[in-house]
C-alpha cells in the first residue's frame, strides 16, 4: 500500500505535468480564444480551491470585454449540451482533469 505522502506527491507531479491548457473544442476566433484561455488559466490558478469564484471571475471579465450573456462551467466529470452563438464557445481542460466550458448565448 502506498504511503499517503507518496500519493500526494504523485498527484502534485501529475498536476504539474498537465498544467497547460488543453483545448478540446472551440469555434472562437484566434485572438478571442487566446484571451479566453489566458483568463481561464489565471482564474483557475487564483481560485484553485473554489471553482465557483473562478467561474464568476471568468464570466464577469468576458461580459465586460465581449458583451453580456456569457456562461461558464468549471468542474470535473460533467457532460453538457448547450445552444450557443456561433464563434463563441470554448471547451478546455486545465491541470489534468479540471474542465472549463465558456459560451455565449442571448
Amino acid at each position: 500500500m502506498a504511503e499517503p505522502a507518496e500519493g500526494k506527491k504523485e498527484e502534485a507531479d501529475y498536476k504539474r505535468v498537465h498544467s497547460f491548457p488543453l483545448v478540446r473544442h472551440t469555434d472562437m476566433p484566434e485572438e478571442m480564444r487566446v484571451e479566453t484561455m489566458e483568463l481561464c488559466v489565471t482564474a483557475c490558478e487564483k481560485y484553485a480551491t473554489n471553482n465557483e469564484n473562478a467561474a464568476k471571475m471568468i464570466k464577469e471579465s468576458m461580459d465586460k470585454k465581449f458583451g453580456s450573456s456569457w456562461h461558464v462551467v468549471i468542474g470535473e466529470g460533467f457532460g453538457f449540451e448547450v445552444t450557443h452563438e456561433v464563434k463563441n464557445l470554448l471547451y478546455m481542460f486545465f491541470g489534468g482533469s479540471l474542465a472549463v466550458c465558456v459560451w455565449k448565448c442571448s
